[in-house]
């Protein structure tokens, strides 16, 4: 029971404890890498970027040239070549140049962090 003074009169109130949530049992990230994977997030979470990401991951190696991925979208291939270069400066993708195209591929390491954040720990 937990006590208040009020002037003369003391009052007794009844300390409610509430069981807490099921026990931490897995890794949790990091400040750093919580911010990191934020940022990639927040490059996919647009749509073309999306369907970009998606093009560059079904393509065989999940590598692409600029060039095979403007018709998909349906974009000129400079609006293309923004929505790369953000998903590049994400850490998503790694870009290469090869003579006058630019390939893309995804950064494993990003998608696999991605994957461990957005999948549950099986139950033992």
């Amino acid at each position: 029971m937990l006590s208040m003074q009020r002037g003369q009169e003391r009052q007794v109130l009844p300390l409610v404890l509430t069981e807490c949530c099921s026990p931490v049992v897995g890794q949790v990230m990091t400040v750093d890498e919580a911010e990191s994977l934020a940022t990639v997030l927040k490059a996919i979470a647009e749509p073309t970027r999306l369907r970009l990401v998606s093009l560059i991951a079904a393509h065989a190696d999940a590598e692409a040239c600029v060039c095979d991925l403007t018709a998909p979208v349906g974009l000129s291939q400079p609006t293309v070549s923004h929505h790369l270069k953000i998903l590049v400066d994400a850490g998503a993708l790694q870009r290469e140049q090869r003579g006058k195209w630019a390939y893309y591929k995804l950064v494993p390491a990003t998608f696999a962090s991605l994957s461990r954040l957005l999948t549950p720990p099986s139950s033992v």
